[in-house]
């Protein structure tokens, strides 16, 4: 019993770091999106979040089976909850980037980010893609020093988030004022999307080591 429980165990962990690896496949798309004004890519990125949806519908019924059939203890007990939490941060990392694509879908076929900010939110998505992909690395390997790494990132995007604000609300700004506001809001949507990954990766290395970081 104890070998077919490590199996549900490993499955599980294969769930979340697939569903890690499709939110940073979604930000990398709908960011894409966003500066080249891709609507059949928006469009993507948007029908394929009801794929998170379903994965964390399925994580969360394995780990309660999980919870009621083997009453896991300690770590192994750390481990089931950590999945059902994970698996909600995951599916919201998911909304978050198609709330960027449809963004980029409701500004077709005029660009929504500026030229001179292009580079700024160029950096926003290759950040946030590369840290939900490194959580599907801490599901895998060792989750300890995670959360720390991650934190790191999340650092940078408030950086790029307070330039972008900074832009946007300085005296100098020419844009129409509608655009200031849609800017405002996909930053947000990016730094909430590095959030929720240092989220993970906090409950990741809590789950595995016992000691919650930060």
């Amino acid at each position: 019993m104890r070998e077919g429980f490590q199996d549900d165990l490993k499955q599980l962990d294969g769930r979340l770091a697939a569903m890690a690896e499709a939110a940073a496949e979604a930000m990398r798309r709908a960011t894409r999106a966003l500066l080249t004004m891709d609507l059949p890519l928006a469009e993507q990125v948007l029908s394929g979040d009801a794929d998170l949806d379903d994965e964390r519908a399925t994580c969360e019924d394995e780990a309660y089976s999980l919870l009621a059939l083997q009453a896991p203890v300690a770590g192994d007990l750390r481990a089931v909850l950590a999945a059902v939490y994970c698996a909600e941060k995951l599916e919201r990392m998911g909304d978050l980037a198609a709330h960027i694509a449809g963004t980029a879908r409701r500004g077709h076929p005029e660009p929504t980010v500026p030229a001179d900010l292009e580079p700024v939110f160029a950096e926003l998505g290759e950040v946030t893609s590369a840290m939900a992909e490194r959580l599907a690395d801490l599901v895998h390997g060792e989750a300890r020093g995670g959360y720390a790494e991650l934190s790191r990132a999340d650092e940078r995007v408030d950086e790029l988030h307070a330039r972008v604000m900074a832009t946007v609300t300085a005296s100098g700004w020419t844009q129409d004022q509608r655009i200031a506001v849609a800017l405002s809001l996909l930053t947000r949507f990016y730094e909430r999307f590095a959030d929720q990954a240092v989220s993970v990766a906090k409950r990741l290395e809590f789950a595995a080591t016992g000691d919650l970081p930060g």
